[in-house]
């Protein structure tokens, strides 16, 4: 049965163990974008990451990054207090937790610029055009020449390309334990629940919201990082 308490096809409080029985290499995804950040901003003053989900990516930024001050949003209140829970007690200067919130709507004081924003595995459920909206939030909250990452699944080029990844997934799925029926109701949500684009378009979408430097750094089956500057 499909969560009720957040996008996911999980549970908040079954997630950070089912993502990783369902998205392969995802704890990469948060390696990768923190050894981003620190390639392009060394060490950011403000990163906002949205869609949060627990407050994984930031527990693990939290203890790479010392002067760093972190934002998080999320939906889901539910995965917001998981996240408090997971999160270490830091004063607000230094730890900001939004209200619940979609991407799109997320309002700072103007004074308050990220030079870091980070969406993991946020916007897939959005439509074109709340995709296009959503990305150019986030394009406008950053400060000049900050950085933007996102995963996102990605969608293969062609039907048979299709059909491959998604053999793909169902077998890694099955070796991690999930029953049959469970993986073929999750595939059954490509182009019914998540909206896949092809890395193609992703870049494209970047690049029509103004980055001048937009470039695919990472990349396994479904899913695909992306980082930009502005």
């Amino acid at each position: 049965m499909a969560a009720k308490d957040n996008c996911s096809s999980h549970r908040s409080e079954d997630y950070d163990q089912e993502i990783r029985n369902t998205i392969p290499y995802y704890d990469s995804f948060h390696s990768e974008t923190i050894n981003m950040v620190k390639t392009i901003i060394k060490e950011p003053e403000i990163w906002l990451d949205t869609g949060c989900g627990t407050g994984t990516l930031v527990k693990k930024a939290i203890e790479e990054f010392d002067n760093t001050s972190f934002i998080i949003s999320d939906p889901s209140p539910q995965m917001l207090d998981l996240a408090r829970t997971k999160l270490p007690a830091l004063p607000e200067e230094r730890l900001r937790i939004l209200e619940p919130a979609e991407t799109s709507v997320i309002s700072l004081d103007p004074d308050l610029k990220p030079d870091v924003v980070t969406a993991i595995q946020a916007h897939h459920y959005l439509s074109q055009d709340e995709r296009a909206k959503t990305t150019r939030v986030c394009y406008d909250m950053l400060k000049e020449g900050g950085v933007y990452i996102t995963f996102e699944n990605i969608r293969p080029k062609t039907e048979k390309g299709i059909a491959v990844v998604k053999e793909y997934v169902k077998n890694y799925q099955l070796t991690m334990g999930r029953d049959a029926d469970t993986v073929d109701n999750f595939l059954k949500r490509f182009d019914v629940e998540f909206f896949p684009i092809t890395v193609q378009e992703h870049l494209l979408l970047l690049e029509k919201t103004g980055f001048k430097v937009v470039e695919l750094f990472w990349m396994s089956y479904m899913q695909a990082g992306f980082y930009c500057i502005k």
